[in-house]
């Protein structure tokens, strides 16, 4: 299995995210993940919630049988995500309220989601990428 792994910031997401869409048809899973930016002075997400659902996200990801891809978006320093006009927590799209969040992205819209508080959970990761 392939994960297709593609970053990208605010600034960036534009431009990356049409390249992610056009090449959605190809893949089996397509998936965003809203992440928090990593803090300089120690390299790690400011955000802990982040710090612990990443991992489990790429492992479970790595061990299914189909390719997929993940865009990993990244929202910002925390004043920049807090900001309440936050471009993707206005997008009629994403309407980001936590991060990180996980998104299944199937036929050009959201087919599902996991929220800041459950996307570090195994089980939901898998029904989530196998659309149950």
């Amino acid at each position: 299995m392939t994960v297709k792994l593609v970053d990208a910031t605010i600034s960036s997401f534009g431009s990356v995210f049409e390249k992610f869409k056009a090449e959605a048809p190809e893949n089996k899973v397509n998936l965003i993940l809203f992440l928090a930016d990593n803090d300089p002075s120690t390299n790690l997400s400011w955000c802990p919630d982040c710090v612990r659902a990443e991992p489990v996200i790429l492992k479970k990801l790595e061990a299914l049988p189909d390719d997929v891809a993940l865009l990993r978006a990244y929202v910002g320093d925390r004043p920049t995500w807090r900001n309440p006009q936050h471009p993707w927590r206005v997008d009629s799209r994403f309407k980001l309220k936590g991060v990180p969040t996980l998104i299944s992205w199937e036929n050009d819209a959201v087919k599902g989601r996991l929220e800041d508080y459950e996307a570090h959970l195994e089980h939901k990761i898998n029904a989530l990428v196998s659309g149950n």
